[in-house]
């Protein structure tokens, strides 16, 4: 049997090191307005109460600074404003009444359904995936596959030849 070498260099086995946590992007402002409009519109879903006071209440929230205000503005006011338009173009592409949704994956539609009809300088593919990252974030389980099925489907009535191009 052989003696082991003394003179070699003792080489200790040290632990990988640990991958350096990958931080999350910051958040865009466009981000953090339809965020704080889900909130908005959330609240006037289940309370009806009016919307200037859900705004000056949103505008008392930290972050507020943060927001695109002019598109969190649009957002909310006009997801109110155009509630029942949203909600008859929404019906063309749910399984049940608007009214039976979940009132988050409700909020979140009529978002995605306003930005899908009025803000045709945001793709429609970055409409949908926005609403669907509103849906992994707050609501509930599989609720991101039914937004991305039914603004999916709407895109299709609300921008048809964008739509077209794509596919």
């Amino acid at each position: 049997m052989n003696a082991p070498d003394k003179t070699a260099p003792k080489t200790a086995a040290r632990p990988a090191a640990k991958p350096a946590a990958k931080r999350a992007p910051a958040k865009s402002a466009r981000r953090r307005s339809r965020e704080a409009a889900l909130q908005g519109l959330y609240q006037w879903l289940l309370t009806g109460e009016d919307i200037g006071a859900i705004v000056a209440l949103g505008r008392e929230q930290d972050g507020y600074a943060k927001l695109d205000i002019k598109h969190y503005d649009a957002l909310l006011a006009g997801c109110v404003q155009e509630a029942a338009d949203l909600d008859a173009i929404l019906a063309r592409h749910v399984d049940r009444k608007t009214t039976e949704l979940s009132p988050i994956e409700h909020a979140i539609l009529m978002i995605g359904a306003y930005e899908l009809k009025h803000c045709i300088d945001i793709p429609y593919k970055v409409a949908i995936n926005e609403a669907v990252e509103l849906a992994k974030a707050f609501g509930g389980t599989d609720g991101h596959k039914y937004v991305n099925g039914v603004l999916d489907r709407a895109a299709g009535d609300l921008r048809p030849v964008e739509v077209a191009a794509k596919r």
